[in-house]
């Protein structure tokens, strides 16, 4: 393949004040990490362990295989949520080795408000079920568990996504034959209760583990019956009567120690499916990457910078470079495994659109995982693009990411803007994993433009709604307010609408580990035409 070349002046005085300003945009992420690994602060942390409790995140130390990768996923979720009170909305999900298997993890953390549940806690816990079904990997839950949180009755218990839908997704990979383990460290009370009784197997901690559909008190109120926890549901009583616990551990390490042997003894075959060649580092350093994209996103930046930051030996081979140059699309490797890129250099316009969709069907066909790197501010509009068919051609393009078979990944490295966001594979068409920089923006359109449109259409009712010019000036300023704070980073990944704000300088692991997780399925081996768009 060709090596891709550079043309980064890494002495220049415009790159090194991209560098200095996106270095503020990591000290401030750096910090915020720290926020959700503070769990629920000093006082519970220490509370916690006067118990004889690990705390969360140890406990994935020790579950996972020394020295092996474990990829948290939004570690920001709830972010500015709750007077930020609820850190990583109380749950650490992410994937790790366990025994030589990848697993899904996932682990109510007991610190922050018992446990329980709350809208952002349930879609994170159900995103990691959903990651684990589509990549059939086993899940173990780590279980310390409140049950919902009873104040967002609302907001936590009806609907399909609610908790109820965790409870079916657990269904759902039991006759998929997805293996699926809970270690119960804490009290699993209510719904909570039905984490580990729907699991495979079931290990429970003496003296602080309890499963119960009703508390204490609640079998109090109900039937008048006076009986402690350990006796109601403890983990002697589970183990010894009722079945429920398939395991007896003394304690947490005890209960860590066979849960990983319970792992082992799956013996569950985990083969990359794809032509594997030896890696090759890049042949530029990916910490040049701040001072290429900046924080600025009306500046320009070329993606093949990134790419070339990214890719094994930075070796590309690019599909019709000459034509619909807003988008530029290649073949590459990363980590040694096989990837198609797909990356924006600009609006998207009907020959790009095409260019897209016809590079989608030949990965497609040729059995290549798909990358969108995204920075997009939408479709082109206009008259000439319209007589030029933008709004079919468009189509075509989000057709072609829909109906893909093979797996698809996102990166938001720029911005990601209206229906350029779908078209190049945002959330709302399920990829694999999607993650941001945190110079990243998302929204249905940028500050400038959003708020313009909605002052043209502010201005046009004057005359039905009068506005002096001191009105209509706060009222743009709110508006400009409302869009940057919508589109900011932290705003989308604090209500999961990533996978996590990873920097760019772990994103070729990040991505390196994401691909060999979705190598580990078959191919579709289907015949699938390619037609020229």
């Amino acid at each position: 393949m060709a090596i891709l070349p550079t043309a980064i002046d890494t002495g220049s005085a415009a790159f090194k004040a991209n560098k200095a300003v996106y270095d503020g945009l990591l000290g401030t992420l750096r910090e915020r990490y720290a926020w959700a690994l503070a769990g629920g602060g000093e006082a519970m942390v220490t509370r916690h362990r006067e118990r004889g409790k690990i705390i969360a995140r140890d406990r994935i130390d020790l579950l996972v295989d020394p020295m092996s990768p474990f990829l948290e996923l939004s570690p920001l979720a709830a972010w500015g949520l709750y007077d930020n009170k609820v850190p990583a909305a109380g749950l650490v999900t992410g994937i790790g080795c366990i025994r030589g298997t990848i697993c899904m993890i996932i682990a109510n953390d007991a610190t922050t408000k018992g446990g329980s549940f709350f809208r952002e806690t349930i879609k994170k816990h159900i995103r990691a079920q959903d990651i684990a079904f589509e990549n059939r990997l086993p899940i173990v839950y780590l279980v310390d568990c409140g049950g919902a949180n009873l104040s967002q009755g609302d907001e936590v218990f009806p609907d399909q996504d609610h908790f109820g839908g965790a409870f079916y997704r657990q269904c759902r990979m039991s006759a998929a034959g997805i293996p699926q383990i809970a270690a119960v460290f804490g009290e699993c009370t209510a719904g909570g209760a039905y984490i580990p009784a729907l699991s495979d197997e079931v290990v429970m901690v003496a003296g602080t583990s309890s499963v119960h559909l009703g508390g204490p008190q609640i079998v109090k109120a109900a039937i008048k019956e006076i009986i402690d926890r350990d006796s109601l549901g403890g983990a002697e009583m589970h183990s010894t009567i009722s079945g429920v616990s398939d395991h007896f551990a003394r304690d947490e390490l005890e209960a860590i120690a066979k849960t990983r042997d319970i792992v082992a003894a799956l013996k569950r075959a985990q083969t990359i499916h794809a032509v594997v060649q030896p890696a090759k580092a890049p042949l530029y350093d990916a910490a040049d990457i701040p001072g290429i994209v900046g924080a600025d996103l009306t500046r320009p930046f070329d993606q093949r910078e990134v790419i070339a930051r990214l890719v094994d030996g930075s070796e590309f081979h690019e599909f019709k470079p000459l034509y619909g140059n807003t988008l530029v699309c290649g073949f590459a490797h990363i980590q040694g495994l096989p990837v198609g890129i797909i990356a924006n250099n600009g609006v998207l316009f009907s020959d790009s659109a095409l260019k897209g969709a016809h590079f989608i069907e030949l990965c497609d066909q040729r059995q290549i995982p798909l990358l969108f790197l995204q920075n997009i501010t939408g479709f082109m509009v206009g008259s000439e693009a319209e007589r030029g068919g933008i709004a079919k051609n468009s189509a075509k393009l989000v057709y072609a990411v829909s109906n893909a078979r093979v797996p698809r990944y996102t990166l938001v490295t720029g911005g990601s803007y209206g229906a350029g966001n779908y078209g190049m594979s945002g959330r709302g068409f399920r990829p694999r994993f999607m993650f941001m920089w945190p110079n990243a923006r998302l929204g249905t359109m940028s500050p400038d433009v959003g708020s313009s449109v909605l002052m043209d259409l502010r201005r046009s009712s004057i005359s039905r709604n009068p506005a002096s010019e001191q009105e209509l000036a706060a009222y743009e300023a709110k508006l400009r307010q409302m869009f940057d704070e919508q589109s900011n980073p932290y705003y989308c990944t604090a209500r999961l609408w990533d996978d996590g704000l990873i920097e760019p300088q772990d994103t070729r692991g990040v991505l390196g580990l994401c691909l060999a997780i979705g190598a580990m399925q078959p191919h579709d081996t289907g015949n699938r035409p390619v037609y020229r768009m």
